[in-house]
C-alpha cells in the first residue's frame, strides 16, 4: 500500500470514530524507521481504544499489516505500528504533557480534503410577528 493512501486511510479511520486534533508529520528525512507519524486525540480512554481498533480494522480490511500495538490496556496512549506509519492516539492531558508535536517538529503534512456533497441552502424561516403592545387593554381595565 502506498504511503499516502495509508496515511489517508488512517486519518479517515480516526475521523470515523470522532478522533480530533489529527496531525500527520513527515519523518522521512529524520533518522527513523518510519515515514509518517500520525497523532490524534480521543475524549476518553474508551474512545482512544476504539480509535486504535478502528485504525487496525481498516488497515487489515485493505490488506495492510499491523506490526504491533502498545498501550491498549490502559487506554490513555495507544501506539499502532503500521510499518512506515506510526499512529499515536492519546488522551488530551497525556498529549499535552508529552508534546510529541514538538519532538517530531516541522510542518504537518497537508491532507487533501475528501470531496464533500454540495451544501444545501438553508430555507429562510418565516419572520415572526411582533407582539402588539397591550397598553390599550390595560387602559380599558383601569377605566372600569
Amino acid at each position: 500500500m502506498h504511503i499516502r493512501a495509508k496515511q489517508r486511510l488512517v486519518v479517515e479511520a480516526l475521523e470515523d470514530v470522532k478522533g480530533y486534533d489529527i496531525q500527520v508529520f513527515n519523518t522521512a528525512r529524520l533518522p527513523s524507521m518510519f515515514e509518517r507519524v500520525v497523532i490524534a486525540s480521543g475524549t476518553s480512554n474508551t474512545q482512544v481504544r476504539a480509535l486504535a481498533d478502528r485504525v487496525q480494522k481498516r488497515i487489515k480490511e485493505l490488506g495492510g499489516r499491523v506490526y504491533g500495538v502498545e498501550g491498549e490496556r490502559g487506554g490513555e496512549w495507544v501506539l499502532v505500528d503500521l510499518g512506515d506509519v506510526v499512529v499515536h492516539i492519546m488522551h488530551p492531558t497525556v498529549r499535552e504533557f508529552y508534546n510529541l508535536e514538538e519532538l517530531w517538529g516541522g510542518k504537518a503534512v497537508k491532507l487533501k480534503a475528501p470531496a464533500k456533497a454540495p451544501a444545501q441552502k438553508k430555507a429562510k424561516l418565516p419572520a415572526q410577528k411582533k407582539a402588539k403592545p397591550r397598553a390599550k387593554a390595560a387602559r380599558r381595565r383601569r377605566s372600569r
